[in-house]
């Protein structure tokens, strides 16, 4: 996975981002752990998954529903099913080996 360490990308708060399969990490972030390259290694599966234009697309659109529902940017994007699947597997160096396809469906 191609890492870009960026003045810019991601915004302040969050430490990396994946867009398009390219991980961008903030410059002054010393390096990504195994538990984010992970984490945003889950992300590239689900946007091959969904062809990647069906990635964005899905993750935006979640997002405003649950920042409505929840009233809250941070918590949106926390609930994101997307989110929610990275974060429960980020640990397990291993889960992209035994990951089953679509398994995002699961954390609706």
């Amino acid at each position: 996975m191609k890492v870009i360490y960026s003045n810019f990308l991601p915004v302040k708060g969050f430490r990396a981002i994946n867009l398009f399969g390219v991980v961008f990490a903030r410059k002054e972030e010393p390096g990504l752990d195994e538990c984010i390259l992970t984490h945003e290694s889950v992300h590239t599966r689900q946007m091959v998954e969904l062809l990647v234009i069906g990635f964005y697309i899905w993750y935006v659109m979640e997002w405003i529903l649950r920042w409505i529902r929840y009233k809250d940017r941070y918590t949106a994007y926390r609930n994101i099913c997307f989110e929610r699947e990275a974060y429960d597997n980020d640990t397990d160096p291993l889960y992209l080996k035994q990951r089953r396809r679509y398994a995002f469906i699961k954390y609706l």
